[in-house]
C-alpha cells in the first residue's frame, strides 16, 4: 500500500473516533445495552457465579469516581491498583478515568522494593489493594510516601483499623454514592475535562532489560487501536471472554476494560491463572480467547502427553490422519491461496469426527477467533494448533504501542508470521533490520524519562521497537528476535536465540530453553522440564520420581532431552547448533523470578542466576 494510501487510511479512521473517551463509550454502552453481563466474578473455584451488567458497572464506577474526587485526587493524579483480575479492578480503573485521574495496574508478584520505585516514579496519591499479602508488599512505600494519602482496602477483614488512612471497599463505595447523590455537579466537571488527549492509562514495562518505564497512553490511542481491528475484522460484539493475565499487561487491558466496554463484552474473571485457568476456560466456553506463546505451549503439551498415552494404534492413526487434513485446511486459507471443494470436505469430515470435539474438551470449541501476542508465537505451536482447524491469530505490539500494530485477520493470515500493519499504520525495517512503526498508537512518551523516550521515538516520529523483523512481499511482518538478544559468535555469526529455543521447546518434555553463545565460541542452552507433562510421560514409562529434580537426573529423562536436542540440532544450521547443555532441576517461574508476568523469559536474570552452569557448558574450549 502506498504512503498516500495508508494516510488516508489512517484519515478516515481519526474521524471515526473523533473526540471520543472511555467515558463515553462506557456512557453509550451502559445507554444501548444496559441490561446485558459486563462481568461476572466469584470466590474461590466452585462457587456461583455473580454477574453485573452494564448499567451496574457505569453505577458503580460513577459513584467510586465521586469518591476518589472527595478523597483529594487532582485531575492527573495517579491510583494505584494491585489486584487480582476481578470486578473491583475493572470498577476502581474505570472510576479512576472518570475522576479525571490516571489509572497504574501494578503487577502482583513485584517485591516491596520494586513497589516503592514504581510509586514513587509516578507520585501515587491513592491505591486499591486486594488484601493482607498486598498491604505487606505495599509497607516501604506507604512508609516512605506520606502523599499516598488513602489506600483502598478489597477485603475488610484486611483493612487495618484505627488508621484513617485505609478505607474498606465497601465503606468507600458507599461513601462516593452518597457523595455523589448530594452532589454530582463535581463529577460532571470532571468528566468534561477528559479530552482524547488526556492519559486514559499509565503502565510500566516488565523491566526485561531493567528498572521498568512508565509508558503513557491516552484515550485516543486507545479509541484508534479498537477502531483499527474493528476495520481489520478482528473485534465483534458481545463476545464471551475469560480474564487471567495481569492487568499490567496492555493486552488483556485491552480486551477486558477497553473491547469490552466498546462492544458491549461479557467478562469472566479467573484469579489465578496458574490453577484455574483450565477449568474455567472449561466451563465458561468463550467465544474469543487470547494466550501468550507460553500458554499455547502448555495447552500443546498437554495434548500430546494424552496422545502418547493413546493405545490403540487405529485411533492414534485417524487422530493423526485429521489432524493433518486440518493443518493442509488452514494452510490453503492462507493470504492469497484457497482451499478446494475436495480438502474442504475432508476438513469437514475432520472437524465433525475429532477436531470440533477436541477443541470443546480444551473449552474453545465455540471460539470464533483465538488470539496470540507478547511474543512471536513458534511456528511448530501455531502449525499444531491449525492442526486442530484452530487459526491463532498472531499479533505484534508494545506497551509503547498501545498494543497490536500488525495483526494476522480471519481474512487474511500467514502461518508463521505476526499479520500486517494494521489500517493507517505506517511499518518498516530499519538497514539493520530493526522493526519501526509510525501512526495514532505510538505512545506520547515515558514518564519522567525524556532521554529514553528520544531513543524510542526519532525526530521523524518512527518508534523503534527494538526487535529485529524480515517483510514478505505481501506485506505480512516476521519477528526474528530482540534486537539486544541476538547471539553473536566469537567466530562473528549472528544467531537468534529463540529461533533455537523454538526448537528445543517442541519436545513436549522441555518445558523451557535459553540458548547462550554471546562472544563465546558455540551456542549452548539451559533447559527446564515441564512440570505438568513430565510426571505423566514418567510414569507411563513406569519412572518412579518424587520431584522434578529427582526426574531431571533420571537417566531415561536424560536420554530422552539428548535426542530431542539431537532432533532440534538437526533442523538448525550448524552455527546455531547447541553443542552443550544442561537439564535442571527446576523450573522458570514469575515467582523465582526467571520470567515476567507475562511468563516472558528474562535473560539477562537467567545468565546471571545460572552464569556458573554456563561457564560449566565451555569447559575444555577456547572461549
Amino acid at each position: 500500500m502506498t504512503d498516500s494510501a495508508i494516510l488516508a487510511e489512517r484519515a478516515a479512521l481519526e474521524q471515526e473516533v473523533a473526540g471520543r473517551t472511555l467515558c463515553d463509550e462506557l456512557a453509550a454502552t451502559a445507554d444501548s445495552f444496559g441490561e446485558l453481563p459486563a462481568y461476572s466474578d466469584r470466590d474461590g473455584t466452585g462457587g456461583p457465579w455473580q454477574t453485573i451488567t452494564w448499567a451496574q458497572t457505569r453505577e458503580m464506577a460513577l459513584d467510586l469516581a465521586a469518591g476518589l474526587i472527595a478523597a483529594g485526587l487532582q485531575p492527573g493524579e495517579r491510583v494505584a491498583m494491585m489486584l487480582p483480575n476481578r470486578v473491583e479492578h475493572v470498577l476502581a480503573d474505570y472510576a479512576t478515568v472518570h475522576a479525571g485521574g490516571v489509572p497504574v495496574t501494578f503487577y502482583a508478584t513485584l517485591a516491596p522494593d520494586q513497589i516503592s520505585y514504581q510509586a514513587q516514579d509516578c507520585d501515587v496519591r491513592i491505591a486499591v489493594l486486594d488484601g493482607a499479602d498486598q498491604l505487606a508488599r505495599w509497607g516501604p512505600a506507604l512508609a516512605a510516601m506520606p502523599s499516598l494519602a488513602r489506600v483502598v482496602v478489597r477485603d475488610a477483614a484486611a483493612c487495618p483499623d484505627g488508621d484513617r488512612r485505609f478505607v474498606s471497599w465497601a465503606d468507600f463505595l458507599a461513601a462516593g454514592a452518597e457523595q455523589r447523590a448530594a452532589d454530582p455537579g463535581p463529577l460532571a466537571s470532571r468528566i468534561a475535562m477528559i479530552t482524547p488527549e488526556s492519559p486514559a492509562t499509565l503502565l510500566y514495562t516488565s523491566g526485561t532489560t531493567g528498572n521498568p518505564k512508565g509508558v503513557v497512553i491516552s484515550h485516543a490511542s486507545i479509541e484508534y487501536e479498537l477502531q483499527a481491528t474493528v476495520f481489520a475484522g478482528n473485534f465483534m460484539p458481545h463476545v464471551r471472554w475469560v480474564s487471567y493475565l495481569p492487568l499490567a499487561h496492555i493486552a488483556e487491558r485491552m480486551f477486558s476494560l477497553y473491547a469490552a466496554v466498546k462492544f458491549a463484552n461479557h467478562t469472566y474473571f479467573c484469579h489465578d491463572a496458574s490453577t484455574q485457568l483450565i477449568g474455567t476456560v472449561g466451563e465458561v466456553q468463550p467465544t474469543a480467547f487470547f494466550g501468550v506463546p507460553r500458554v499455547w505451549e502448555k495447552i500443546q503439551a498437554g495434548i500430546r502427553s494424552l496422545m502418547s498415552l493413546e493405545q490403540d494404534e487405529a485411533k492414534r492413526r485417524a487422530a493423526a490422519e485429521a489432524m493433518a487434513t486440518g493443518l493442509e485446511y488452514v494452510r490453503a486459507s492462507q493470504f492469497g491461496s484457497a482451499a478446494d471443494e475436495e480438502l474442504t470436505a475432508r476438513f469437514a469430515a475432520a472437524e465433525e469426527a475429532l477436531l470440533k470435539p477436541v477443541r470443546s474438551l480444551l473449552g474453545l470449541g465455540q471460539a470464533e477467533v483465538v488470539f496470540s501476542a507478547a511474543a512471536p508465537l513458534p511456528p511448530e505451536v501455531g502449525a499444531f494448533f491449525a492442526g486442530l482447524g484452530l487459526r491463532i491469530l498472531d499479533v505484534y505490539g508494545m506497551t509503547e504501542t498501545t498494543g497490536a500494530f500488525t495483526a494476522n485477520t480471519m481474512q487474511a493470515f500467514r502461518l508463521g508470521t505476526v499479520g500486517r500493519a494494521l489500517p493507517g499504520v505506517e511499518l518498516r525495517l530499519a538497514d539493520d533490520g530493526e522493526i519501526l512503526t509510525r501512526g495514532p498508537l505510538n505512545t506520547v512518551g515515558y514518564l519522567n524519562l525524556a532521554e529514553q523516550t528520544a531513543a524510542l521515538i526519532d525526530a521523524d516520529g518512527w518508534l523503534h521497537t527494538g526487535d529485529i523483523g524480515t517483510l514478505d512481499a505481501d506485506g505480512f511482518l516476521s519477528v526474528v528476535d530482540r534486537k539486544k538478544e541476538l547471539i553473536i559468535t566469537a567466530g562473528g555469526e549472528n544467531v537468534a536465540p529463540a529461533a533455537v529455543e523454538n526448537l528445543l521447546v517442541e519436545h513436549p518434555l522441555i518445558g523451557q530453553a535459553l540458548a547462550f553463545g554471546d562472544r563465546r565460541p558455540y551456542v549452548v542452552a539451559l533447559l527446564t522440564l515441564d512440570s505438568e507433562v513430565a510426571p505423566g510421560w514418567a510414569a507411563a514409562r513406569g519412572i518412579s520420581a518424587g520431584s522434578l529434580a529427582e526426574l531431571a537426573a533420571h537417566p531415561d529423562v536424560l536420554a530422552e532431552v539428548t535426542a530431542a536436542v539431537a532432533e532440534a540440532n538437526r533442523r538448525l544450521a550448524r552455527v546455531q547448533q547447541v553443542k552443550s547443555w544442561r537439564l535442571l532441576p527446576v523450573e522458570w517461574t514469575a515467582e523465582s523470578g526467571e520470567l515476567t508476568p507475562t511468563l516472558k523469559l528474562k535473560r539477562r536474570v537467567v545468565h546471571e542466576k545460572y552464569a556458573d552452569a554456563i561457564d560449566t557448558l565451555y569447559v575444555g574450549s577456547a572461549s
